[in-house]
């Protein structure tokens, strides 16, 4: 009989850490979670899941719009926040009930309540104190909010979704793709939307053409950027609005103030600190190749850990992890050439090194590149371009990085995706027979270098 009563307690019942659990518990190890929030974490309660069906949602006022261009009559479509918010709220919900018997099918020990780590080998929740042998934490992230005055006024992705009125003038703070996204999802809806970021081009770390072209898509759209732009103060104003002041003087005025500045590790509370385990500058926690920390029985994954901030890594790492606690092994996770989507309007995909990282990288680099207008716009007449990009390495030809902004642009890097980690050439794309006619085709039929 073990000393604990449990071989593993995970705390956190997101994306990675269910994952975890139901692959130890069905390996035959004595598995609890603490959850003291929701089932499956940020994604599908105030992340991913519902941050796309609002993106489904603001897509439709412009779907009605071309529609008339194709024989369809407009006969005067409203929107109505309090369905798509009830709505998206049955949707999470009903996810929440799968988490919850995932667990449970799989004989895993499912905790209410928020736990903290009283010393290696025990959790506490509520009072009381459960002993065991491993612990894993995997709680997630948590948006941040600068220490600015009328900080108190603003809302996060937290409570983004469930607000009680929509605004119809929002102000969304932040240079990230959630920032981008909500901007895009707000004028999709019919807010007057402005979008704030420190710096002079947003989407810091993604490949320069992308980002200058998602900034004139957007501004097409009617997104109002402000640049080189830095929130001082907000204040409540007695009609309710809300009076955004800039460090330079200037001032708006609108209705919701959005933020969507970063998130940091969501460990207030764990007790990690009290057992000395070591975190970086930034609060996440630091782990070895084995998600283990540097107290012995206590490992973590996902979002708590730093970047890539992802649910399908979050899901891999949880594999990884189960399968090492099994066999003693190491199991090695490849983190080059993660696929990554944004939902902004149109979409950004991308896999790969941008160019500029492949120049840092010293790869002599060619560029191919294509843009256009898609097929559905040359009837409907709208001013919607798409972009495709690849970066190929002149040493060996081989495909280091693909880009597009178009609609649907997750759906094809996640193709290519798959090609770039078989080690794909442009002589592969080059030779690849293109479906016809699609967006997607012209990744195979680029022939002329521009860089």
């Amino acid at each position: 009989m073990s000393e604990f009563e449990f071989d593993l307690f995970v705390i956190g019942a997101g994306s990675g850490g269910v994952r975890a659990a139901r692959m130890a518990a069905a390996a035959g190890m004595r598995v609890a979670v603490a959850e003291d929030r929701y089932m499956g974490g940020t994604c599908v309660n105030v992340g991913c899941v519902p941050k796309k069906l609002f993106v489904y949602a603001s897509g439709y006022s412009e779907a009605f719009e071309d529609a008339v261009a194709y024989g369809w009559q407009n006969r005067g479509a409203e929107f109505h926040w309090q369905t798509l918010r009830e709505n998206n709220a049955s949707e999470v919900a009903r996810l929440n009930g799968i988490y919850r018997n995932l667990l449970a099918n799989a004989g895993v020990t499912v905790i209410d309540g928020r736990a903290s780590v009283e010393d290696p080998h025990c959790v506490a929740i509520g009072g009381q104190k459960y002993s065991t042998a491993r612990i894993l934490v995997a709680t997630g992230s948590w948006p941040r909010v600068p220490e600015i005055p009328g900080r108190e006024h603003v809302v996060t992705s937290n409570e983004v979704f469930s607000m009680e009125e929509f605004p119809r003038r929002i102000l969304v703070v932040g240079g990230g793709y959630i920032a981008v996204e909500f901007a895009g999802i707000f004028a999709g809806l019919g807010a007057e939307t402005h979008l704030s970021y420190r710096r002079d081009l947003f989407l810091r770390g993604f490949d320069r053409d992308i980002r200058t072209f998602v900034r004139d898509e957007m501004g097409k759209k009617g997104v109002q950027l402000h640049f080189n732009h830095r929130v001082a103060a907000i204040e409540k104003q007695i009609d309710g609005s809300l009076l955004v002041r800039a460090e330079d003087g200037a001032t708006l005025v609108v209705d919701t103030v959005l933020y969507a500045t970063g998130r940091v590790a969501n460990i207030e509370g764990l007790g990690l600190e009290r057992l000395g385990v070591v975190l970086h500058r930034d609060g996440t926690v630091s782990v070895d190749d084995n998600f283990r920390t540097n107290v012995h029985s206590i490992y973590a994954l996902g979002d708590v850990t730093g970047e890539p901030q992802l649910t399908p890594v979050a899901l891999a790492e949880a594999m990884a992890l189960v399968k090492h606690l099994q066999t003693g092994q190491l199991t090695e996770i490849d983190y080059n050439n993660i696929p990554t989507a944004v939902f902004c309007q149109p979409n950004i995909g991308t896999v790969g090194l941008s160019e500029e990282e492949a120049r840092d990288s010293g790869i002599p680099v060619v560029i191919y590149k294509s843009e256009f207008r898609p097929m559905r716009h040359t009837v409907s007449g709208r001013d919607e371009r798409t972009l495709m990009k690849l970066v190929v390495d002149s040493r060996n030809d081989k495909v280091v990085g693909v880009h597009m902004v178009g609609a649907d642009a997750g759906e094809i890097i996640q193709g290519m995706a798959v090609a770039l980690k078989a080690g794909a050439t442009k002589k592969t794309f080059d030779q690849t027979i293109g479906i016809h006619p699609t967006a997607a085709e012209e990744f195979v039929t680029m022939r002329t270098p521009v860089a």
